[in-house]
């Protein structure tokens, strides 16, 4: 008895403020989820103050940019006190999930996104200018040839050219895209072969099925038309140099790249070519800085306005200390979470933390669809 009569629920003891304080110095999301644990109280109390979202902010500044998208739709009319009361709750909770997720699985670190290349609008010789080369950061290739990609030569330079990669996630966080023109070394003068400018656009493809058979089965056209795109985002047009060097376009607030497709749109062209008289665009390097989400998350794209199905599965991320079998999916039972041009909703019956709280301790293969 004297053990439980010295049992403190220090979050009564010191109170809100106090509380707030001590528990936005944990810099981990699992010991967030851990605190939502230890009973109903500290559960709701790390809910109502937004304690994961102040967390996930701290650790990745650039979602404060997005972070409208995630909460727009939070903002309901309630019918009665009761029922605001509830709506607000789900809201706090719904927000909660999400940013939980969020400060779980994105890349604490900003790396080059780019994982596939998929198609460019033309290419002189194929394959040894095909936009692979692109996806190389030196200006040599394995055979010691020049790496870079070439368009087809025009007679009119304001012809543009485009190039189209597939992203290591389906969510990224993209800050800044760089992308390098070709010298070419062999030619007299050494010319650089550049665009006028640049612009990106970021999005999905219209028939999702389509980006795996379209990679997989490259032709000598390799080209996919864009009508098969859908774009969520375009940036402002950047102007690029006729320098040999690695030029950084820095978007004016970080996007979140909903499909993992990004487009870079070549305007202009700046360099004829001296055996044919023709305009060209070769470009040696791209690189897409940001930070993609963890391979136990990937993304189902439910609708052309860029509404899609969010799934967590804690095996593909090793969370699981006992577990050597391959992951699953149960969709029988999804705790979802929609991701939606206008907002996130939430849906399902399962608590979402102790999943994750049993993943994260080894107790058992705990899948979470959506």
């Amino acid at each position: 008895m004297s053990e439980v009569r010295n049992k403190v629920d220090f979050i009564r003891l010191l109170g809100p403020d106090m509380s707030i304080k001590i528990l936005t110095h944990l810099d981990d999301p699992c010991d967030l989820i851990r605190v939502c644990a230890v009973s109903s109280s500290w559960h709701q109390f790390v809910i109502e103050n937004g304690l994961c979202k102040q967390l996930c902010l701290k650790m990745f500044p650039e979602i404060s940019s997005v972070a409208h998208i995630f909460e727009l739709d939070n903002m309901v009319e309630p019918v009665s006190n009761t029922l605001g009361s509830y709506v607000n709750w789900e809201c706090l909770k719904r927000n909660h999930k999400v940013y939980a997720f969020l400060a779980s699985g994105l890349s604490p670190l900003r790396i080059n996104c780019i994982s596939k290349a998929i198609s460019a609008s033309s290419t002189d010789n194929y394959p040894e200018e095909s936009i692979i080369n692109t996806l190389e950061p030196r200006d040599r290739t394995q055979y010691r040839r020049a790496s870079y990609w070439s368009s087809k030569g025009e007679s009119n330079p304001s012809v543009p050219e485009t190039l189209v990669y597939n992203l290591v996630s389906k969510i990224c966080l993209v800050t800044e895209i760089h992308v390098q023109p070709f010298q070419a070394y062999f030619q007299h003068g050494c010319p650089i072969y550049s665009a006028q400018a640049v612009r990106f656009r970021m999005g999905h493809l219209r028939y999702p099925m389509e980006l795996e058979s379209a990679v997989n089965n490259m032709t000598t056209n390799h080209m996919l038309g864009n009508n098969q795109f859908i774009w969520t985002y375009t940036s402002p047009e950047f102007p690029m140099f006729q320098e040999n060097r690695l030029q950084q376009f820095k978007l004016p607030e970080p996007v979140l790249c909903i499909g993992g497709v990004l487009l870079v749109e070549l305007l202009g062209r700046v360099q004829k070519q001296e055996m044919d008289e023709l305009f060209y665009i070769c470009i040696s390097h791209v690189q897409v800085m940001g930070r993609p989400l963890s391979p136990g998350f990937d993304v189902k794209i439910d609708h052309p306005s860029g509404k899609c199905t969010l799934k967590y599965c804690p095996q593909t991320d090793c969370c699981t200390s006992s577990s050597t079998t391959s992951p699953r999916r149960d969709s029988s039972n999804p705790s979802r979470l929609r991701i939606i041009t206008s907002g996130i909703m939430q849906r399902g019956v399962r608590r979402w933390e102790q999943i994750i709280l049993g993943a994260l301790l080894g107790s058992g293969s705990a899948v979470v669809d959506d």
